[in-house]
């Protein structure tokens, strides 16, 4: 140590540059700032997911429920139309959809296939391209949508369906049951020869009284479609208590 208080011994070498260290705290902020903005992506997304696949199908829920109350109250109260009791009411919704199989409880039937009407967590038969017959048309094919998933589901199990499968569809007066006879697991969203009058592709050659269900496969996708069909066994009609038919019981 000498008089100036200066160590002679001293390492007189240069400190080290503080750049490498300022390069490494670039390089950590940045990782830092993806990292975040990568949790908050998931985040995002898994809300998206719990949306489209969740809080979505409780709001079709309650709106198909709301929908499908009105139409029953409409039912006992509205006066017999011009052609009788037996008349198909096509107020609000033509009937409801029983398919036990899906599990899936009463389905509320509208008019169309657009997704202002099935994100109501409804069914709706085709008006186009294809213009589907009703129940109880003496012959055609009746001819429903619904999602698969989101939006009420209602034709989220139609793979469970099997030849043999009762597919029930109630109106104000009649119960039309159809047993499923023929499945095609998938197709092509662009396919409507299966909504023909008389579906070939189901086996078929003959005209009849058949119905077809369709919807988006594979499960959380839309890139193709799922068809069932079904054909007509019999018809009962609705006493007071509306006892559901012994396929539904």
């Amino acid at each position: 140590m000498t008089a100036s208080g200066i160590d002679e011994d001293q390492d007189d070498r240069p400190a080290t540059s503080p750049a490498p260290r300022r390069r490494w705290q670039t390089f950590a902020s940045v990782v830092s700032v993806i990292g975040e903005l990568l949790i908050t992506a998931g985040l995002v997304l898994g809300l998206f997911v719990v949306y489209s696949l969740w809080w979505t199908n409780v709001l079709a829920d309650r709106e198909s429920h709301k929908q499908g109350d009105k139409v029953r109250q409409h039912w006992a109260t509205a006066a017999p139309g011009p052609k009788g009791p037996g008349e198909l009411d096509t107020k609000d919704g033509i009937g409801f959809l029983h398919v036990p199989a899906m599990n899936n409880g009463d389905v509320l039937v509208k008019k169309g296939t657009g997704s202002d009407i099935l994100n109501e967590g409804v069914a709706g038969y085709y008006t186009k391209p294809v213009k589907s017959a009703l129940p109880q048309d003496k012959k055609g094919n009746f001819t429903l949508a619904a999602h698969r998933d989101g939006h009420g589901a209602k034709f989220h199990n139609i793979d469970k369906l099997k030849d043999g499968d009762p597919i029930v569809f109630e109106t104000k007066d009649t119960w039309y049951v159809y047993k499923v006879f023929a499945t095609l697991s998938q197709t092509s969203k662009y396919n409507v020869k299966v909504l023909d009058e008389v579906p070939a592709e189901s086996g078929k050659h003959k005209a009849g009284r058949y119905i077809t269900l369709t919807t988006c496969t594979p499960v959380y996708t839309s890139d193709y479609r799922y068809v069932v069909w079904g054909e007509l066994v019999r018809t009962q009609k609705v006493d007071a208590d509306r006892t559901p038919p012994a396929e539904l019981r």
